[in-house]
């Protein structure tokens, strides 16, 4: 029979289901929920033997077809609506394999919060492995906006339906995220105050193409006003836009995550001014996204890793010629963690992190780039599993399973060496490789195993060890830098310098621990050493040279972990100082601290330092929200930058000098490699106040809304500060709740309370609270290291202040100094709380408050 010159299709169309999701539906869940789903699906097959012959044998039975997908979605639960799509493609296959071509699209009618439905379409060719591409929908997204030129249309709202069809390369590292998705379409509509349909269209698929953010995605975008004419359904504008056509501008202000502050004229993203990684730098996104995992167990630990990855963002994957685009872009990293020895214990400990990267390089030519950083770094070959300068490994490549070996030789794993393995094979036993991963992407579908890369943790951890705990870490690094002597290699010279390390601090790990004896927890102490003739808690005491020395000396001496060193008082009604003043108020103090070590560079008989040698080496934190200070303080020798402010400077709402000054913080951060303190704040201490709007988080007392505040505004700072290009390493960050700043007494003690829950996973009630949609699944701080700062606040003497409700104390006033005993309470509820540092006036005192709320809790 001669080739038909028209296609046939045998459809089965709106088929109606119940399928369960474990992704949630209009809210996120982690129970599995059976939800409806309508499929439709159409077969390319010559029917005109059948037609001829007027007999079904000849075709594929519709009905059969019907039957297989509902058996699927019977079968099983499904982590996302892709992965439902992807197993009736593959269960088709097999049922049907002289059927053609294969569309399919799945919509799920109650995913939605505004719209009707959310949905997936592909088609997928016999014979195909998979579709190069595939198109998620939005449908009919109702929003109210201010719309149209006519006087009446700019008076009030009216309704506004939008369609959205995304198409873009498949991928499954990560399900799209439709919520985040329609809630971001939603807020910009109902603020929108266009002219025309038409160029809310175009500014809409804008931000759709932003939001994926991949060079080869284009959009479909229908907007209607039902209103707008009487004889009618509807007047309407569709257009369809590439990732081309994108408003620079705009593509980049939604690309980072907004801040959450109140409703402003002025209010803008955090993040919206970008951070150029390098001169002529294409922003545009690269194709591909995988995961790389990272170890070292010799030399200088972390300043190998941190050289590796800015070598990962060479403009050259040829690191002697350094000409040409990067090839790879950093967009996410882990916390770091020490491990120790897996399979050939007698060898150094690891640090082990890892890293999401996007790159247009092919998985062979990207493990050859990682093999010459390997090399360019000081990779010494040596047994198997055994030590390393640095190892880096392809764990996930989108969502590619790859072999390279021969199939007769994949039945050992001794033979990895100059092959690649995707997902890597010993995944599933590596806790130093699954832990980091469920840092940056925990919800990610292992191709191989069909579990998620929490799931797989989940179950590593429940099976008995006796291993050493991991536990996380932060490196300090040692500045001023010191001068290279000797040959350097060529690519030495092309990237900032790599600072060597001082010291490292140590933190346990509280999500999903193992099983082993986890290690005894610590809190470190940070002295404050204020610079100032107007401090708040000792006024002008430590503000000549002389006075600032006997200080850190005697903190030091008396225990303290780090000096925390500021020039500009944050109290309420605090005189301005310039940048130049600060400068002139803080460096001098770092450098007379680092100048100790000539003085004190001589042994004792015991071969211990002398005490002015051991304060020459503390480590030093700048306080200070101004990059010029932070950069001139860490170059004079500081090992830390301290923000009140969380890069975003003392605006608040956010403005367009917020974001500038974001993206200036951060990247002298990331160019330093220095941890960060990031604090919750809103502008002045004393004000800003109202938390009303997160008053769902409250619990049945009335407390919740602050400490709800804190994780959502704090952590959408420190996504913005840690994730994207030119992002600073997630290992880095240590965050401050704010004590003192912005909070009521209550408010402030709420967050003391239970500061605990700051930097966990969302309890079971938090996890089901009836939220706005745009609250983040998870807690954007859960797991980072926390600094308490409570020493002689004010809202410690409001409560002193207050008579006892039984007894004779009237209540009192005191001066700050005079709240160190209340300052030992807020310390020993920190302490208990889990806090990583706490910061405090009167080292020696409340060191020892530090020591015993350690031995009754750790």
């Amino acid at each position: 029979m001669s080739q038909s010159r028209f296609p046939d299709y045998i459809r089965v169309k709106d088929l109606a289901l119940t399928v369960s999701f474990s992704d949630g539906s209009r809210w996120p869940s982690s129970t599995p929920h059976a939800q409806p789903v309508v499929v439709t699906c159409s077969i390319a097959y010559d029917v005109r033997r059948a037609a001829a012959g007027d007999d079904l044998t000849h075709s594929v039975n519709y009905s059969a077809v019907a039957s297989n997908i509902k058996a699927v979605g019977d079968a099983e639960v499904f982590p996302s609506t892709e992965a439902f799509a992807d197993r009736v493609c593959e269960t088709h296959a097999r049922r049907f394999p002289e059927a053609g071509a294969l569309t399919i699209s799945i919509a799920r009618t109650k995913a939605l919060l505004y719209g009707a439905s959310f949905g997936v379409e592909f088609t997928k060719r016999s014979g195909e492995e998979d579709p190069e591409e595939e198109t998620f929908f939005l449908r009919e997204i109702t929003c109210y906006a201010v719309l149209g030129i006519h006087p009446h249309e700019r008076q009030r709202k009216q309704c506004v339906c939008v369609d959205v069809s995304l198409t873009k390369k498949r991928s499954r590292v990560v399900p799209l995220d439709y919520r985040a998705l329609e809630q971001r379409i939603f807020d910009f509509v109902e603020a929108s105050k266009y002219l025309t349909v038409e160029s809310l269209a175009s500014k809409v698929a804008n931000l759709v193409l932003s939001f994926v953010g991949e060079v080869d995605s284009r959009a479909t975008v229908r907007v209607s006003k039902p209103s707008a004419l009487l004889t009618a359904e509807a007047s309407e504008v569709e257009v369809t836009r590439s990732f081309a056509d994108i408003d620079t501008q705009d593509a980049h202000a939604s690309s980072i995550p907004p801040q959450p502050v109140a409703t402003s004229s002025t209010t803008v993203a955090l993040g919206s001014s970008r951070v150029k990684n390098s001169p002529g730098t294409n922003f545009s996104s690269l194709p591909h996204k995988a995961a790389i995992a990272i170890g070292t167990n010799l030399g200088d630990r972390f300043a190998n890793i941190e050289l590796a990855l800015r070598l990962l963002e060479a403009p050259s994957t040829d690191l002697d010629n350094w000409e040409g685009e990067p090839q790879v872009f950093i967009v996410d990293t882990s916390f770091m963690y020490e491990t120790a020895p897996m399979y050939v214990a007698e060898q150094p400990r690891f640090i082990n992190c890892a890293c999401m990267i996007e790159t247009n390089l092919e998985p062979r030519a990207l493990l050859s780039f990682l093999k010459h950083i390997e090399n360019a770094v000081g990779r010494v070959e040596s047994f198997r599993n055994g030590p390393r300068a640095i190892d880096l490994d392809i764990v996930f490549y989108d969502s590619l399973v790859m072999d390279t070996r021969p199939e007769s030789a994949r039945s050992t794993l001794d033979n990895l060496s100059g092959e690649l393995v995707v997902p890597h094979p010993r995944l599933g036993e590596r806790e130093f490789v699954l832990r980091p991963l469920a840092d940056m992407i925990p919800e990610y579908i292992i191709p191989t195993t069909g579990k998620s890369v929490e799931a797989s943790l989940v179950a590593l951890m429940a099976q008995p060890s006796t291993a050493p705990a991991m536990y996380k870490v932060i490196p300090f690094p040692r500045y001023p830098l010191p001068n290279r002597k000797g040959e350097q290699p060529s690519h030495a010279s092309k990237i900032r310098p790599v600072p060597p390390t001082a010291t490292y601090w140590t933190f346990p790990v509280t999500s999903h621990p193992s099983s082993s004896k986890q290690p005894p927890r610590k809190s470190y102490i940070m002295a404050t050493l204020n610079a100032t003739p107007d401090s708040f808690s000792d006024g002008s005491a430590h503000y000549s040279l002389p006075d600032a020395l006997s200080y850190a000396n005697a903190a030091v001496s008396d225990g303290a972990n780090i000096i925390d060193i500021g020039g500009y008082s944050t109290r309420p009604g605090a005189s301005y100082v310039s940048p130049e003043e600060e400068f002139s108020r803080v460096v001098p103090v770092v450098q007379a601290i680092r100048g100790l070590w000539q003085e004190g560079a001589v042994t004792t008989p015991g071969g211990k330092l002398p005490s002015i040698a051991k304060t020459a080496a503390t480590l030093i934190s700048v306080d200070t929200f101004r990059w010029e200070v932070a950069e001139e303080s860490v170059h004079a020798g500081a090992n830390c930058i301290n923000d009140v402010y969380a890069f975003s400077g003392p605006d608040w709402p956010a403005t367009a000098r917020s974001a500038e000054h974001f993206a200036k913080m951060r990247q002298v951060a990331r160019d330093l490699a220095v941890p960060v303190i990031l604090m919750h704040s809103r502008g002045p201490a004393s004000a800003n106040k109202d938390y009303s709007q997160y008053d769902y988080a409250a619990d049945a007392d009335g407390r919740g809304a602050v400490l709800e505040g804190v994780r959502i505004e704090l952590g959408a700072k420190v996504e913005a500060a840690v994730k994207g290009r030119g992002g600073i390493r997630r290992w880095l960050v240590i965050v401050d709740p704010g004590l003192g700043f912005s909070k009521t007494v209550e408010g402030n003690l709420e967050v003391l309370r239970d500061a605990a829950s700051v930097v966990s996973e969302y309890s079971d009630r938090l996890r089901n609270l009836t939220a706005p949609p745009s609250r983040p699944l998870r807690n954007p701080l859960a797991g980072y290291p926390m600094l308490v700062g409570a020493s002689r606040k004010s809202f410690l003497g409001a409560i002193l202040e207050r008579p006892d409700s039984v007894g004779n104390y009237e209540g009192r006033q005191t001066r700050p100094v005079e709240r160190d005993f209340a300052t030992a309470a807020a310390v020993s509820c920190a302490v208990q709380q889990g806090a990583t540092v706490v910061r405090v006036h009167d080292v020696l005192r409340l060191g020892d408050v530090v020591r015993i709320g350690t031995a009754l809790w750790s």
